[in-house]
């Protein structure tokens, strides 16, 4: 139980503490690039010997990047370039913004001009994904940030480089999703905020690091019997469940977490980097294989059957979708997928989150009302 506390709170450390991960690699002398969602091709990033560092915001106030986002523009992208501008970022050799929504398009270029002391890398994913030509065009992008990461480094980035990175982050995935199945059965230890940490932390350290100590996590876990649960279990979906005030409400309202279609957690891990000889291409046909995430092209919209999957199989009580305020694309897909969790009486709740400005009382009441609603289904 000891060594267990001890993995928890390491990890717990570094979702919550950054930076000092960040200045270690600065005593290092290692550079390190950040990645911005949702999908970045970190694997390029780690064969050049950087440290591939997420962007994700934060909860704070907006006093300088207002002047270049609207005040309905995601919050995400609004903290991230409020960050940016306080200096937060300046240690980034550089930074990789893809342009998959409106919102990212502009931040890349806010970017630039509001952040010029870190290096602006774009990218550009292919809509209609499924196309060989999509994959020759994706392959081309990664190609040109793979030199860009090359004049940065001052060194030349090997395809031996590059699949023995695609092998390191394929072994985190896999690791990161047997985490996810076994926490579920322990649900009083692997509370949604630990469950959080866990998951998030892997975003500020070497991925073979945070591997090796996910997998003891997983050791330790396995040594005790599954704990019995007596509160509701829900999946969560949308782009982020944070600011972290909400997952404490979700233990404070005995709601536990059974799986997760996040943007920030499983959506980055629960599809392996697919085999074949050109790593680069390997990389670009991995966007391919992608399912269920809403800045994915897909006429079908398949992934309002992936997360009636999900909820069933989980044994989840409900679905929480955590929106992020003004959102379009996770918004756009929310009334397909109300619609399939509903025909399956699959109770859904929908909370509007906001890193800047949150509402935190307005969700604590939805959150409680709903734990209290699934409580009663027989």
């Amino acid at each position: 139980m000891t060594q267990l506390k001890e993995l928890l709170s390491t990890l717990e450390h570094v979702a919550k503490h950054p930076a000092q991960v960040i200045n270690k690699c600065l005593e290092d002398k290692r550079l390190m690039i950040g990645c911005t969602p949702e999908y970045c091709p970190e694997e390029i990033v780690y064969a050049a010997g950087m440290l591939p560092v997420g962007l994700w915001g934060g909860a704070t106030s907006i006093r300088n990047a207002n002047q270049y986002f609207p005040a309905f523009a995601c919050s995400l992208v609004q903290t991230t370039l409020e960050l940016g501008m306080r200096g937060v970022y300046d240690q980034l050799a550089g930074v990789i913004i893809p342009a998959h929504c409106d919102h990212l398009k502009c931040f890349g270029q806010d970017w630039k001009v509001a952040v010029p002391q870190v290096r602006f890398i774009p990218l550009a994913h292919p809509i209609n994904r499924k196309l060989e030509a999509a994959v020759e065009y994706l392959k081309s992008e990664y190609s040109r940030i793979k030199s860009v990461l090359e004049e940065i480094g001052g060194k030349p980035i090997s395809h031996q480089d590059l699949s023995e990175a695609i092998e390191v982050y394929n072994l985190h995935r896999k690791t990161l999703r047997e985490f996810t199945l076994i926490a579920r059965d322990y649900c009083t230890t692997i509370t949604p905020s630990v469950r959080h940490n866990v998951i998030k932390s892997g975003y500020f350290m070497d991925k073979l690091e945070h591997t090796q100590l996910v997998n003891s996590l997983i050791g330790e876990l396995k040594k005790a019997p599954p704990e019995e649960w007596k509160g509701q279990k829900v999946v969560l979906t949308g782009i982020m469940a944070e600011p972290k005030e909400i997952l404490d409400m979700f233990e404070e309202y005995g709601l536990a977490v059974a799986a997760d279609d996040l943007a920030q957690e499983s959506r980055q891990f629960r599809t392996d980097v697919p085999e074949g000889k050109d790593p680069l291409e390997r990389l670009a046909r991995h966007w391919s294989c992608m399912e269920g995430c809403s800045l994915l092209y897909d006429p079908q919209k398949n992934r309002r059957f992936m997360l009636k999957t999900m909820a069933e199989e989980s044994r989840a009580d409900g679905v929480v979708a955590c929106i992020m305020k003004f959102c379009e694309m996770e918004e756009f897909d929310y009334p397909i997928y109300k619609k399939t969790l509903e025909e399956a009486e699959i109770p859904l709740l929908y909370l509007e989150l906001d890193l800047a400005t949150p509402s935190l009382e307005q969700v604590r009441t939805r959150i409680q009302s709903f734990a209290e609603m699934i409580s009663l289904k027989p």
